[in-house]
């Protein structure tokens, strides 16, 4: 194989490796149309590179009375094809062989019976001086039924063999070149195939000399409104199969083809980019926007919200207020506070044992209301928008649908959420300590004055004789009467205090514990929207590079 064969091969397999990981992708992703024709493409190319690469397949079409059989024979050189004026002549492919070696599995995959073996591989020469050389390579020509024929299977034939040959020979004549059917049904869906199509206008012997140009000239304008190119092999020729006007050129054409045996590859290599054309169209032009930082927390900032962390965060306010009281409120009426359960606890949420699973840790939250539903279902749809903005719409539906892939169970594992943060729940506060002190201290000069108080009322009672008790310089007050006021007094002073700082304090308490909670929330939209939803955007752009690289031409 010379070098310009391998690296056109190598080519073409790396077309192959892209467009088959493309339909990978776009499986159950994109219009299935779309990924059908690229599965087709991709076994057709697995099952013709597995036959001969030393024949080349060049099919004859034509429309009735075009001469396509005629023709045939003229550049095979026997009569092989039946040609009469009953019209349709040919009903089964017919297939002429030069170099009839390995031909008969590609002739069994093409379907042909009919098979007649002209001559040996075909030799041609190449290049001039020092750089002739003569290449060779075998051929299959085959003449097939008329692609407007009144009979359905003749029609069927057609259009699965101009979709299976190497090379396209179209024949027209003078009467029927410009007909419709052939240019939008054949032509120009095959217009891809440039490299290796051919429009020949047979029976030019029925114009007068001075008038081919002017047809070729109208033909050429056809063939380059269907997209073919008017140079090379796909330049309309005019030929005579009864006069042998322009045949000989048109059998070397052919026979050049053969020997380069590059028609078969370039022919899959147009199949391949088309497919994977079809592929990056049905995906929509643009690339996503992606996730970024501000996405991520409006995410999070929305799944918060439905996750009612405001209430939690309340309640962790309050559970810290009821705690701080009952260290640092009257000792004398803190017994009532027993009576008032604790908010946190209500919900199901305290401080966790290390050795407590927090896979089956739930809280006791109402369920999700219809006002928290719409609230993340709103986070989630505007995260997929957000993120697939820029994408092409089958994209931007995909990554809809990825980001609601566990949308049954994110209220339940938004509720895991909030039970698994930690909130302290028992902790104390350093200075509910030095309050609770000074509490129990001026309790303990109340009880005391209460004490001395009512010794001196049961001395009197009793008509005791007690020496008075002590006085305070500058204070009108006997010593027992003042420790009871100055312990109430202090007490109260302490439990109003201790209310002020545990209300500020509750405030800083409950920011910790939205920070806390809301980090939690953010490793749950993490794992039930983010990454679903980053597999997709990863997804887009592994199709853009898969269709590259089967269509690098194309880009």
């Amino acid at each position: 194989m010379s070098p310009r064969a391998r690296t056109q091969s190598t080519t073409l397999s790396d077309r192959i490796t892209g467009l088959a990981r493309a339909t990978e992708i776009a499986e159950g992703r994109l219009d299935e149309a779309a990924v059908q024709q690229a599965r087709q493409t991709l076994d057709r190319a697995g099952e013709r590179r597995a036959l001969s690469a030393d024949h080349t397949v060049v099919g004859f079409f034509g429309a009735t009375g075009s001469g396509k059989s005629t023709l045939f024979n003229a550049v095979v050189g026997q009569d092989l094809a039946r040609s009469a004026a009953r019209r349709p002549t040919t009903s089964s492919p017919l297939a002429a062989i030069w170099g009839d070696e390995g031909s008969e599995p590609l002739l069994d995959w093409l379907d042909v019976a009919d098979r007649r073996v002209v001559g040996p591989a075909l030799s041609v020469a190449t290049g001039r001086g020092r750089r002739a050389t003569t290449a060779t390579g075998g051929l299959v020509l085959l003449d097939l039924p008329d692609f407007d024929s009144v009979t359905r299977e003749h029609r069927e034939i057609v259009q699965r063999m101009v979709g299976l040959v190497d090379v396209v020979v179209w024949v027209v004549d003078p009467q029927k070149y410009a007909d419709a059917v052939l240019h939008q049904d054949f032509v120009q869906p095959l217009a891809r195939h440039g490299a290796v199509t051919m429009v020949v206008l047979n029976q030019a012997d029925r114009l007068a000399q001075r008038d081919v140009p002017s047809v070729l000239g109208s033909l050429a304008e056809l063939v380059a409104q269907d997209g073919l190119p008017t140079t090379g092999p796909s330049a309309p020729v005019a030929v005579s199969a009864l006069t042998g006007q322009g045949v000989p050129e048109l059998r070397d054409r052919i026979h050049a083809v053969a020997a380069n045996r590059a028609a078969a590859g370039q022919r899959l290599e147009a199949d391949v980019v088309h497919a994977a054309t079809e592929l990056a169209r049905a995906a929509g032009e643009g690339d996503p926007h992606g996730i970024d930082r501000d996405a991520s927390e409006r995410l999070t900032a929305g799944l918060a919200r439905a996750a009612g962390t405001d209430m939690v965060a309340d309640a962790a306010a309050r559970s810290y207020r009821l705690r701080a009281g009952r260290h640092t409120g009257w000792i004398a009426t803190r017994w009532l506070s027993r009576f008032r359960k604790d908010p946190l606890k209500r919900l199901h949420i305290e401080s966790h044992d290390s050795s407590a699973d927090p896979g089956v840790h739930r809280t006791s939250l109402p369920p999700m209301n219809a006002s928290q539903k719409a609230a993340a279902d709103s986070a989630v749809r505007g995260f997929a928008d957000e993120v697939s903005r820029g994408a092409g719409e089958p994209w931007r539906r995909s990554v809809r649908t990825a980001a609601r892939t566990h949308e049954q169970r994110l209220p339940d594992a938004l509720d895991q959420a909030v039970a698994r943060t930690k909130f302290s729940a028992r902790g104390a506060s350093w200075w509910w300590i030095c309050f609770d002190v000074l509490q129990w201290l001026a309790m303990a000069a109340t009880v005391l004055g209460l004490l001395w108080l009512l010794g001196l009322f049961l001395a009197e009672y009793f008509q005791l004789q007690l020496p008075p008790p002590p006085t305070v310089e500058g204070f009108p007050l006997p010593v027992p009467t003042l420790m009871v006021v100055t312990g109430v007094v202090l007490a109260l002073f302490l439990a109003l205090t201790g209310a002020v700082i545990a209300s500020l304090a509750s405030r800083v308490r409950a920011s910790r514990v939205r920070r806390r909670l809301l980090r939690s929330v953010r490793e749950t939209a993490e794992e039930t929207v983010a990454v679903p939803v980053r597999r997709e955007l990863d997804a887009h752009r592994e199709l853009t590079a898969a269709v590259t690289r089967a269509g690098a031409d194309e880009h």
